[in-house]
């Protein structure tokens, strides 16, 4: 036999507040939840959102590591070649 009031009370018109404004209703054991972001207003769904890249870490990471794709690379790949 299940057990009696084990189970939090279940509000399914919660209500989502953002900046004072309710954005959404959602089902939560709370009747509001506020948020600071959410995906009305967060960069990446809205758009806005801008990829910085002032060296480009592809490019550095190639550098570091020498795989540029240059002529180094394609002596690599000679002596490669020539060791099988």
């Amino acid at each position: 036999m299940p057990k009696p009031d084990i189970h939090p009370t279940w509000y399914p018109e919660a209500k989502v507040i953002c900046n004072g404004e309710v954005v959404m209703t959602v089902g939560s054991t709370k009747p509001e939840i506020h948020v600071e972001v959410w995906s009305g207003n967060h960069p990446f769904f809205t758009g806005t959102q801008k990829l910085i890249d002032t060296e480009g870490r592809v490019d550095r990471f190639r550098r570091k590591y020498g795989t540029l794709g240059g002529k180094t690379d394609q002596k690599n790949k000679a002596s490669n070649a020539k060791e099988k």
